[in-house]
């Protein structure tokens, strides 16, 4: 019997494509979304959903253990920017609901896929070709968190033997699912002022170099890595994978090749540029490429193509 899947965090920026995709390969039954919040869909046509505060261990005990779960999707997070404005709140999610999710995990057996970021590396850290292993010294309550996310799944794996699996995500671009509350939100906000034909003030300066990725790639690295051999996998928490490295002019200017009216200018956000600052230009994925087959599909000329026909339907 194929065993059921839960994804925390299902109406968030990665969540709410990722369940979609897992209910078209899985099938909608075997798929239990969860979130804070209420839905804008209705779960008795379109799959079952819980009301679930990670930050509540009785909560994703029950839910665990209601839905026979063999598989979680742990997405629950306060983004960079945001968790700077709220870091008590973003440790509390971030990292004790990680906690929480991995001790339910452990009792039920559970495997988990957290994902962690380019934004759990810091200043001290290379910031060309990054390396899968390297010094990773955060200043933001995002870093942080996710750092010690990743050493935290390390951990299970090793002491519990808790299948714990993930990967470390650079800047997502979306058509389906406006983010909120990153540093690299830029990148989908630029889109929407091309279209409406207005002229977008980038909060980075044109220069700033960051990895990207659009979402379908996204969906498929956190898909691979939970279908990997798990004797494969040197690093289980978490690899290093990435599709393109961009500035916000090197965004614009693809953008205007098919939107030749469409300008942009710049007034950076200190706290933000600050934190970009910190997270590398590029990253080696070498060894998600080596262990697990990763390869991105999109490249920067690509996504724009296909973003700029998803928002104009």
């Amino acid at each position: 019997m194929e065993e059921n899947i839960l994804v925390m965090g299902a109406l968030g920026q990665i969540g709410s494509e990722l369940t979609a995709t897992l209910r078209q390969i899985h099938g909608i039954e075997k798929v239990i979304a969860s979130d804070i919040r209420i839905p804008q869909y209705d779960p008795d046509n379109e799959g079952i959903y819980e009301i679930h505060d990670c930050t509540d261990i009785k909560q994703t005990f029950e839910v665990v253990k209601k839905h026979s779960i063999k598989t979680i999707y742990n997405l629950p997070s306060l983004l960079s920017a945001t968790a700077e404005q709220f870091p008590q709140k973003a440790f509390e999610v971030n990292l004790l609901g990680l906690y929480n999710t991995l001790e339910v995990a452990r009792q039920f057996k559970c495997s988990v896929f957290t994902p962690s970021t380019i934004g759990a590396f810091g200043i001290e850290t290379p910031k060309d070709h990054t390396p899968q292993n390297t010094i990773m010294r955060p200043k933001t309550m995002y870093g942080v968190t996710k750092v010690s996310g990743e050493l935290l799944s390390d951990y299970y794996n090793h002491k519990y033997g808790l299948d714990t699996r993930g990967v470390r995500y650079p800047g997502i671009i979306s058509h389906k699912t406006f983010p909120g509350g990153g540093t690299t939100d830029y990148s989908v906000e630029m889109f929407y002022a091309a279209l409406r034909g207005e002229k977008y003030i980038s909060y980075l300066h044109e220069s700033t170099m960051l990895d990207m990725m659009y979402m379908p790639d996204a969906i498929k690295a956190a898909i691979n890595i939970m279908q990997a051999d798990p004797s494969k996998l040197r690093y289980r928490n978490a690899y290093n994978i990435t599709a393109m490295s961009i500035t916000p002019k090197m965004l614009a200017e693809e953008i205007k090749k098919s939107l030749p009216d469409f300008t942009f200018s710049v007034k950076e956000d200190p706290l933000r540029q600050s934190i970009a600052e910190s997270w590398p230009n590029s990253l080696d994925d070498s060894a998600a490429r080596e262990d697990w087959g990763w390869s991105a599909d999109y490249d920067l000329k690509s996504l724009v193509a296909d973003m700029l026909k998803k928002l104009k339907l």
